[in-house]
């Protein structure tokens, strides 16, 4: 049965003609198990009663103006693991493959290969009882020239529509990722998921430069909206730095996601900038721990991490002495703590004001679980739409403009002595905020991008 198979070297060229692709160039790996194909922008959608999955192509490597607009039947969405060990969740589709004379139906994951030496991968599973391979071989059945590619897609050529925004975070599943990536596409601009450790940069005075993994250069930007986890908040600030040395429009800029993340410095900032936080304490030596207590009006009192997140690092100490066994505990460790006065009639209720560009879009309470102090979405807490005050919403914007924050997300907490504010997020997340008040609050921060540039 050997003459009914198809002969393949290592790398060949295919197509695939139910999804407007004439060619495509394609590793050719049994190693592999499932074939993958390069895909951006992908997003299901109901067709006829049926799961159907949209998508956008760039066929040529190297090359992001071709782009072709596909369609295809959902089949499953599966957890795939790459060579490298990481596991993603792709979309998987049934098509037909064309190589050579032979056509036949294959199911493909879609994935986003800009960092791979290929746009398509040929795995086994695809090629079972079909296809011969030599591996010392290449193209078998003939490639196109450049200017035949050119002709090919000649009518593929992408106009530009919008712009060409990048989003700098870690995770692509988070919620708020996704919905800042649709928001963009909703409104007409190229959206790229850009994972923080996957970019490394090229320092130089006259040809600065950001490659992303598999050596493609990341200077083609209109602008970058940066999400950084307060773990890489060192290296996500560099890469962000970087960037506005190439002249990129970033929503937030790395000194004032920097000094956003000190919660000392940050405190101080507001403070010069005449806004009220809770009475607040910072010693280096526990020969200070009484005095401090004194200071911030005694038991109960709050003690939080310098760089405690998402409500982490944060200890409610009841009484003086479990106040002093909490400061001492930290000190011993050479943690730096800042030790707070605790405003009870809050009753665990604190409100989050999201500024975008200078305005509060929208605004929350959150309200802590039974039992716990903190209201931090993350940790159980619900979220709730609240009328926020003429003053609240001052303290929010001077806030935000105190610690030049074009996003933010303020914490305010109203107290016998009026709203004091307790933190400001350079990151705020948008699934509680979207979720409980229905206002499209990424859609918000894509229009402070379009506002820069006029659009």
């Amino acid at each position: 049965m050997l003459q009914n198979k198809v002969i393949l070297g290592s790398e060949e060229w295919c197509s695939f003609p139910e999804l407007g692709i004439p060619t495509i160039k394609a590793r050719v790996d049994s190693g592999a198990k499932t074939s993958a194909m390069h895909a951006i922008n992908i997003a299901p959608f109901i067709k006829n009663d049926a799961n159907w999955v949209k998508f956008d192509i760039n066929p040529i490597q190297n090359n992001i103006k071709t782009i072709i607009h596909g369609e295809a039947p959902l089949v499953d969405k599966r957890i795939v693991k790459s060579s490298s060990g990481f596991r993603e969740h792709r979309y998987v589709i049934q098509t037909s493959l064309k190589i050579g004379d032979a056509k036949w139906p294959i199911e493909m994951t879609l994935t986003n290969r800009d960092s791979m030496g290929f746009r398509m991968l040929l795995g086994r599973e695809a090629m079972s009882g079909r296809v011969l391979v030599d591996p010392e071989q290449k193209y078998l059945l003939g490639q196109p020239t450049p200017e035949s590619l050119k002709e090919l897609y000649q009518n593929s050529e992408k106009a530009k529509t919008g712009l060409r925004i990048g989003l700098l975070a870690s995770n692509p599943e988070l919620y708020s990722n996704k919905r800042i990536m649709e928001a963009g596409e909703m409104r007409g601009h190229e959206m790229h998921f850009l994972n923080i450790k996957e970019c490394y940069m090229k320092l130089d005075a006259k040809k600065p430069e950001i490659h992303y993994r598999g050596g493609k250069i990341l200077n083609e930007f209109d602008a970058i909206i940066p999400r950084i986890r307060p773990s890489i908040t060192f290296y996500g600030c560099a890469l962000t730095r970087q960037f506005e040395a190439l002249k990129v429009f970033v929503l937030n800029s790395a000194t004032a996601i920097t000094q956003s993340r000190d919660k000392l410095y940050s405190l101080q900032l507001l403070l010069n900038s005449g806004i009220d936080i809770p009475t607040t304490g910072f010693a280096n030596s526990p020969l200070d721990t009484d005095n401090l207590i004194k200071m911030v009006g005694g038991s109960p009192l709050i003690v939080k991490l310098l760089e405690g997140t998402q409500g982490k690092g944060v200890v409610l100490a009841e009484t003086k002495k479990a106040a002093e066994s909490v400061i001492n505990a930290f000190k011993s460790l050479n943690a730096n703590i800042l030790v707070q006065e605790f405003i009870k009639e809050a009753n665990g209720k604190d409100i989050r004001c999201f500024v975008i560009d200078g305005k509060v879009v929208a605004a929350i309470q959150r309200e802590a679980m039974p039992g716990e102090f903190r209201a931090n979405i993350h940790l159980g807490g619900t979220a709730s739409v609240i009328k926020v005050t003429a003053e609240e919403k001052k303290i929010a914007i001077k806030a935000a403009k105190a610690m030049d924050l074009k996003v933010a997300g303020v914490d305010i907490i109203r107290s016998s002595k009026g709203p004091l504010l307790l933190e400001v997020n350079s990151s705020p997340g948008l699934e509680g905020i979207e979720g409980a008040t229905n206002k499209d609050v990424a859609g918000e921060m894509i229009k402070a991008i379009e506002k820069n540039f006029k659009l």
